[in-house]
């Protein structure tokens, strides 16, 4: 639902519409009307825009349509905003995603956060406000710098293209798992990144029954790269969730 400042900006005269394509949206909503004044709006302002009114329709939609921006409403048929978001960071797509709840609880804000939303709006919101917000995550899409090849941290230097490592000189021996979870620390870096989503991402496993494994493997990495291993530099545990890159 949006509030009347929203009714009128996404009611635009034909005159008024913008002539250039900004981007591609993909709209999350199972509400009608909702969904039919958000495609309006964006419409107006020169986005492409595609709708999906269900969680595996969005789901499809993310991996076929490549849309620049995701508004994701958390309350779907079929599944969960949650488990959406989930399932596209899951496989590695980091387009930028705005969760859009009505419940206005904390738990739904900070759970979106952590497992990968970019930003969250609570109803009832303005189009205005949305709108900006969805410049804002583009622009910082846009922005984010791919992860070099080569990464220096500490006294430790990866070379992803030769599998190389390399710490105070001395090579270090490193499995392609080691490095393949080195490269999602990296990509996430200052980011609280979930067992959950290391197991997805790093294992392409969805098995809540093997999050010990993603514990057993940082612990053998932190071995290789820390100074310390009890007291970490870099992979910092962060108790009840999951782990944080300090590098």
């Amino acid at each position: 639902m949006m509030d009347s400042t929203a009714s009128r900006a996404t009611s635009p005269g034909p005159a008024g519409k913008s002539e250039t394509a900004t981007g591609k949206v993909l709209i999350v909503e199972d509400d009608e009307a909702t969904a039919f004044a958000l495609r309006d709006g964006f419409e107006f302002e020169g986005f492409d825009v595609v709708v999906a009114t269900n969680g595996r329709a969005a789901v499809r939609a993310a991996a076929e349509q490549k849309p620049d921006v995701i508004l994701l409403d958390v309350m779907l048929p079929e599944m969960s905003g949650i488990d959406v978001c989930k399932q596209i960071r899951g496989v590695g797509n980091n387009v930028p995603i705005i969760m859009l709840t009505a419940r206005g609880q904390e738990v739904d804000k900070v759970l979106g956060l952590k497992i990968g939303a970019d930003d969250y709006v609570t109803k009832p919101f303005s189009f205005m406000e949305l709108h900006a917000r969805v410049e804002a995550v583009m622009r910082r899409s846009a922005s984010k710098p791919e992860s070099p090849p080569v990464v220096e941290f500490g006294d430790v230097r990866l070379d992803f293209r030769m599998l190389e490592a390399s710490k105070n000189g001395v090579r270090l021996d490193l499995s392609p798992l080691e490095f393949k979870l080195m490269k999602f620390f990296i990509d996430n870096q200052q980011q609280v990144v979930t067992r959950d989503l290391m197991l997805r991402t790093v294992w392409n496993s969805n098995s809540a029954v093997f999050t010990r494994t993603v514990d057993m493997h940082v612990a053998k990495l932190r071995k290789k790269i820390e100074d310390f291993p009890n007291q970490p530099r870099f992979i910092i545990t962060i108790y009840g969730v999951g782990y944080k890159f300090l590098g």
